[in-house]
């Protein structure tokens, strides 16, 4: 059960200023917790901390690493109950999701934990006499140094965990800021952190204002700032990052395409799953379905009938499929693209309604391709649909976008899924499943104006990381 009151962690120690940030039961919009929360002067010392801790991170071996990581995975298994509940309340996300999350925050901090103990680097001899005969070359990959990290509201416990532990992985001391929407799942993970035997002021994770987040992003000490969020927000970041490296993904409109001849109703299944799941606040939700002329009604009909009987309500019953949006203000948001849709001339095959934050879902065809719904990122349960004839048609359709993330491609066609592998101008493409399929041990990230960057614990090691030379002349 959620506790009353959360302490926040600065260099490492549980601290307790205030009680000043409260956190609401999305679904009731009661104030359930409150949280402590941090001002500017806070998150420099958190900084300072951190830039002070590089030696003692990168001086554990990679059996120390792979020990606290460990160490970390059974924490967490040990209260999946607790975490859960709280993904449950904080982000108003159903129970059996909740859980899902929890899990795969497991496996993160597993994954990381088996290439902690790995060897990055290479080494070579060089002959001719244009190098020397003899000469050594060897390149060995060092922890970049500290690093910033600002997480999203939608996956408070397992995108904490895919910055936290390669972080740990790598040897980087690290000061995070959660959302402030969702903190308790990452203040838990903070206890964990606190007895997990890091170095001193190894990290903090300090729920704070944006404004006195702002050295999370422009601190010269930091040597690298890792963001998920919007890409407005994201491309503000960049500007104010300055030389320090950068990881962002910033989310898109994902699109699947339905060839001719596949199986429909799998397809429609897949679909509403990829589309709905979490009120469809996920940066790989299924926003944009283009669908074979000749499969266009079967998998329209097929969509429909499963999108009616989807489940909205309390997310703590084990029988919801969708709970409530985020806040009010999203909901509202939502709504009005896809009013604005409709007047544009879309056909709404299911027109989802409003009470405060819960938002049924929407089917919507015949999308304007100047509206909101067609070119934005809706982050809320709306499914649009189109038909195509040829098939690079569908794959063109795709790339009309500022945004690539991911894409889905159902096909029976070997030729025409390496075409689409090829042709597609997005960071992942998912072959007879949804854009929504994500493998945590995976290489993931977008392309334009979807973010830079891999996370995946493997991929974001290498992100915080930087090659270093050696060079022994004989």
């Amino acid at each position: 059960m959620i506790r009353a009151t959360y302490p926040l962690y600065l260099a490492g120690r549980a601290q307790s200023p205030n009680t000043d940030l409260g956190v609401r039961d999305k679904h009731t919009s009661e104030i359930v917790a409150r949280v402590a929360k941090a001002d500017a002067a806070m998150v420099d010392h958190a900084i300072g901390a951190a830039h002070g801790a590089r030696g003692a991170m990168m001086a554990l071996s990679s059996g120390d690493r792979r020990a606290i990581l460990t160490g970390m995975v059974e924490g967490i298994r040990d209260r999946r109950d607790e975490f859960a509940d709280a993904l449950c309340v904080e982000a108003g996300k159903p129970i059996r999701a909740s859980r899902v999350e929890v899990d795969r925050c497991l496996e993160t901090f597993t994954i990381a934990s088996e290439e902690a103990g790995r060897v990055f680097g290479v080494s070579e001899v060089l002959e001719g006499p244009s190098v020397g005969e003899g000469t050594r070359i060897e390149v060995r990959r060092v922890p970049i140094g500290a690093c910033g990290f600002i997480t999203p509201f939608n996956f408070p416990l397992n995108l904490v965990a895919h910055k936290v532990a390669p972080a740990i992985a790598s040897g980087c001391p690290f000061v995070l800021k959660p959302s402030d929407k969702t903190p308790i799942s990452a203040l838990m993970l903070g206890e964990l952190l606190e007895r997990a035997g890091l170095p001193e002021g190894a990290f903090s994770i300090l729920p704070c204002d944006v404004e006195d987040a702002g050295a999370i992003t422009s601190d010269p000490r930091l040597g690298m700032l890792s963001f998920t969020g919007s890409d407005k927000v994201g491309k503000t970041l960049s500007m104010r990052a300055g030389m320090k490296r950068i990881a962002m993904e910033l989310g898109g409109n994902a699109a699947c395409v339905v060839d001719e001849g596949v199986d429909v109703e799998h397809a429609a299944e897949r679909i509403v799953v990829g589309g709905y799941g979490y009120c469809g606040q996920s940066c790989i939700s299924v926003q944009r379905v283009i669908a074979h002329e000749s499969v266009y009604g079967a998998l329209r009909d097929a969509i429909a009938r499963r999108v009616g009987k989807l489940v909205v309500g309390d997310p703590k019953s084990e029988d919801t499929d969708m709970g409530p949006m985020i806040d009010e203000g999203a909901a509202e948001r939502v709504e009005s693209w896809v009013d604005e849709a409709i007047q544009g001339g879309a056909n709404a095959l299911i027109r989802g309604s409003r009470d405060g934050v819960m938002l049924s879902p929407s089917l919507v065809e015949g999308v304007p391709l100047d509206s909101k719904l067609e070119r934005e990122e809706v982050f809320g349960p709306v499914v649009t649909l189109r038909s195509f004839t040829e098939f690079d048609e569908a794959l063109a359709r795709v790339n009309d976008s500022r945004f690539g993330l991911q894409a889905g491609v159902f096909t029976n066609d070997g030729a025409r899924a390496e075409r689409a592998w090829s042709v597609l101008d997005v960071g992942g493409v998912v072959i007879n499943d949804i854009p929504s399929f994500r493998v945590d041990r995976m290489p993931y990230g977008g392309v334009k104006d979807s973010g830079i960057g891999r996370e995946g614990p493997a991929s974001a090691i290498r992100e915080m990381t930087v090659e270093r030379l050696r060079i022994d002349r004989v």
